[in-house]
């Protein structure tokens, strides 16, 4: 029997980039009957790519298809990874799949044990979900709940992402109450105050404003991180008013590159005036935060005003962390 050169097989796929749309649509149909998952995902992939929706039932055979005797016929789930993506980026609005997607665990064997190597699969199929057209918002949101307390940061990063995306008081309310739990994860909690703001708008302030004076280093500079972002005009008063009351020198750094992060007016007034007439390592910290502009003429002229009406030092910070001027050929 002669060998499979399966790297050979799946590179040579790529040609079907390219190729005229029948012998495409053939070649990819082929593939996804494949026993090799990588050859699977491949074609998924790459029937996404040429937006063949024709593919579809093909896609759908094949994801069901690995399901059974899932962690042999589909080690590390790249076929029903690159399945699930491909159904989503071409709008398959069906719930079946994405659900029995959502609700896959596969486990693994690994250096001491066991992993679950679905992690991914459900993040792609619970953003997938929000989509659909035959399932209520009621259903869809009860799973997103349900995985909002999953072990992989991976899926709870996922679950806030597919909140924002549905939008409405519902996931707004459900972020909310995200926000006072908490995450033992800086990247999830992160993108809950993100997403909560996005969703509540100036509503959202006041949590996060009562945040900054939280005992939590990570809490509270994560929220002041949020505040700058969202570049809300109301959320500069609290990151100001939080810069004033703590004498925590890390975190008033963190507040004050929040403040730059916002762009707003008043915040780089407030870091201009900090360079010009506060103590030299106030004026150090709001040079550095200020440095996120660097590329910003106007911004770039002031700061080296401020800078230069100071001691020797701060004129060197300047140099130091906005670079030397582009010379004009």
């Amino acid at each position: 029997m002669a060998v499979r050169k399966v790297e050979e097989e799946i590179e040579q796929l790529s040609l079907l980039r390219e190729a005229p749309p029948a012998e495409a649509l053939a070649a990819l149909r082929k593939a996804l009957r494949d026993r090799v998952n990588l050859m699977v995902a491949k074609a998924a992939k790459i029937a996404a790519e040429r937006r063949f929706v024709e593919l579809i039932p093909d896609l759908l055979r094949a994801f069901d298809r690995f399901f059974e005797d899932a962690a042999k016929r589909d080690p590390q789930c790249w076929g029903k990874n690159a399945i699930a993506a491909a159904l989503k980026d071409l709008e398959h609005g069906e719930s079946a799949a994405f659900l029995r997607g959502a609700r896959h665990i596969q486990m693994e064997p690994v250096w001491g044990g066991q992993e679950d190597t679905a992690q991914t699969l459900r993040g792609i199929c619970l953003l997938a979900l929000v989509a659909c057209v035959d399932i209520s918002r009621s259903d869809v949101l009860r799973c997103v709940v349900d995985t909002l307390v999953e072990r992989s940061q991976t899926i709870r990063l996922d679950a806030v992402r597919a909140l924002a995306q549905m939008g409405g008081d519902e996931a707004a309310l459900v972020l909310r109450l995200k926000a006072h739990v908490g995450d033992e994860e800086p990247a999830v909690t992160g993108q809950v105050f993100d997403a909560l703001l996005a969703l509540d708008g100036a509503q959202a302030i006041p949590l996060l404003g009562a945040l900054l004076n939280t005992n939590e280093p990570t809490t509270r500079e994560e929220a002041a991180l949020a505040l700058g972002g969202s570049r809300l005009p109301a959320a500069i008063d609290c990151l100001r008013e939080a810069w004033g009351a703590t004498r925590d020198q890390q975190f008033r750094e963190v507040l004050l590159r929040a403040l730059s992060a916002s762009r707003q007016e008043q915040a780089l007034d407030f870091l201009l005036s900090l360079v010009r007439d506060g103590r030299l390592r106030d004026a150090e910290a709001a040079l550095a935060a200020l440095a996120l502009h660097r590329d910003s003429e106007p911004v770039r002229k002031q700061a080296e005003a401020a800078a230069n009406s100071r001691e020797r030092e701060l004129q060197q910070r300047f140099h130091q962390w906005f670079g030397n001027r582009p010379s004009v050929s």
